[in-house]
């Protein structure tokens, strides 16, 4: 199939109009038309309910939809594969929370530039459904996660457990207010069960989504909220934060996601070496 069919069916589905897709893709009404046409007649399904208004999916579309996605993501890949071809022997295309870049996954980079440096990386922040997704249609190489995926073809296989402690830059002895409460926003399972335990900050007056960047706010003004204890420690260490006592903690669990059927050669090297950097915050962690 075109490629450009694809890509001409997602903006009109994301555009919800035949005449904003064309202008966005600098074309005529009627080449976004024929293409639209043309794609419904090879699926022998209509895609797009056409009104005054503009155009909506119709069920065929919907499900449709995903397939195009993957179609042109794919084809990007392959894109850049192919430029790549003449300077890196392979390419890994990895995706993983942006908590776990932070001060875990950019040291396992690192060692892979240093150690493999004809393998192309390319790191990507996800959310879990995208990750999800990605991994099942092929287009990501590798996924960490705080799930494992049950997904025939994947192997999930457990690194270490992330654990999520309250940290405040107040003074001792000094009173948490609830206004000098920050939320930061570590994905939805945290959000989903920070929820559940302290409904009282289910407005906070500042919510971050920063990662790691989220802990100078801390440093610079007497606040509290959640980070993984692995970014915090060294700052605890330091006495520049520290740990209400009893305060509450959230464990998750976190997996390396990779295809079953694999180039064990070229591969296993790259896995080996995420393992000895969980290792690493294993032992951290245990100090």
């Amino acid at each position: 199939m075109d490629i450009n069919l694809a890509r001409t069916f997602l903006t009109v589905a994301e555009t919800g109009s035949f005449i904003d897709a064309a202008r966005r893709m600098s074309l005529t009404q009627s080449t976004v038309s024929a293409r639209i046409r043309s794609l419904e007649e090879q699926l022998d399904r209509e895609l797009f309910e056409r009104s005054k208004s503009g155009a909506t999916l119709t069920t065929a579309g919907e499900q449709f939809r995903k397939h195009a996605l993957a179609l042109v993501r794919v084809w990007h890949t392959a894109q850049i594969d192919a430029s790549k071809a003449d300077v890196h022997r392979d390419r890994l295309l990895v995706g993983a929370p942006r908590s776990l870049w932070d001060g875990f996954l950019l040291n396992w980079i690192s060692f892979l530039r240093t150690n493999i440096p004809d393998i192309a990386v390319d790191a990507r922040s996800m959310d879990l459904a995208y990750l999800t997704q990605r991994m099942l249609d092929g287009t990501l190489d590798m996924a960490i996660t705080y799930r494992a995926l049950q997904l025939p073809g994947l192997v999930s296989e457990h690194l270490f457990d992330e654990e999520f402690v309250l940290v405040a830059s107040l003074k001792a002895g000094q009173r948490r207010r609830a206004s000098d409460y920050v939320f930061f926003d570590w994905g939805a399972e945290f959000e989903q069960d920070h929820a559940a335990a302290f409904p009282e900050h289910a407005n906070p007056g500042l919510s971050l989504d920063v990662g790691a960047i989220g802990l100078d706010y801390l440093l610079r003004t007497p606040s509290w909220g959640y980070c993984p204890l692995r970014m915090a420690r060294p700052y605890l260490k330091r006495g520049r934060l520290r740990t209400p006592v009893r305060a509450r903690k959230f464990i998750y669990p976190v997996y390396m996601i990779y295809p079953e059927t694999r180039d064990e050669e070229a591969f296993d090297p790259i896995l080996d070496a995420l393992r000895h950097e969980s290792a690493t915050v294993r032992q951290q962690a245990s100090s």
